[in-house]
């Protein structure tokens, strides 16, 4: 009788790998196949982040994405280029699945909030039994890390990726209490515009690789101009108390 197949979709969380959970860890110890995605030529954070979990004799499965910021996420061709790799990878996780192996594919913060996982989770869940470990999101260890309260009571919180138009990123940001800027990279000049547009500069909270050995913050309006690396976000808290 073949083995049974699993497909486990694992929250890293942050980057500290102390805020790994405790049943993400029995996954990836008992996996057979552990899946990641990584720019080309780099082990990624999500396996960085696990790398002491993983036993030699686990076999490793790295998805290199095509393209990263070299082409406009609005071209046509990041588009087909980006839907074919998410195609062909969710090939290789089934081929895997298909042998009876379980399969853990890592995902930074938590699988289904921004994570690449969810495209294999969307294309292989009906055919595969599938479980997602939650992972503690990169905001939340951030606004722990800055001790911000973020929001309270009738607060609204809204997340919102620095990639969307400048005037409908400020428009949300005037409508809001609360707010996490996602995708900030290059983007951090646009956000600091829509901000300051918003009347929320001078609330916001810049914070660079949160968790990890070298995290760093700062007030936005404070933060010298010019990009910012991929892990990193911006923080605009709610509750007028804390204003």
């Amino acid at each position: 009788m073949s083995r049974p197949s699993r497909l486990i979709g694992v929250g890293t969380g942050p980057g500290d790998p102390d805020l790994l959970t405790i049943k993400a860890k029995k996954a990836i110890e008992a996996a057979d196949v552990i899946a990641y995605f990584a720019k080309q030529g780099r082990a990624g954070n999500g396996r960085g982040v696990v790398q002491h979990l993983i036993s030699p004799e686990t076999e490793l499965l790295p998805l290199y994405y095509p393209v990263t910021t070299e082409i406009e996420k609005s071209e046509a061709l990041y588009q087909s280029q980006i839907t074919a790799f998410y195609d062909d990878s969710a090939g290789m996780v089934a081929a895997y699945l298909d042998a009876g192996k379980t399969v853990a594919v890592l995902s930074e913060g938590d699988p289904m909030f921004y994570g690449s996982y969810m495209h294999l989770h969307v294309r292989l869940a009906d055919r595969y039994p599938t479980e997602v470990i939650p992972g503690i999101s990169a905001m939340s260890g951030c606004w722990s890390l800055a001790g911000m309260p973020i929001v309270q009571g009738d607060d609204v919180l809204s997340v919102l990726p620095g990639t969307m138009a400048e005037a409908e990123l400020t428009r949300r940001l005037g409508d809001t209490q609360a707010a996490v800027i996602m995708k900030v990279g290059r983007n951090l000049p646009k956000i600091r515009r829509a901000l300051e547009a918003a009347g929320r500069l001078g609330q916001a909270v810049y914070v660079e690789r949160g968790t990890m050995a070298n995290a760093a913050m700062v007030k936005l309006a404070e933060r010298p101009e010019g990009d910012a690396p991929y892990f990193s976000l911006v923080l605009v808290p709610g509750w007028e108390a804390n204003r």
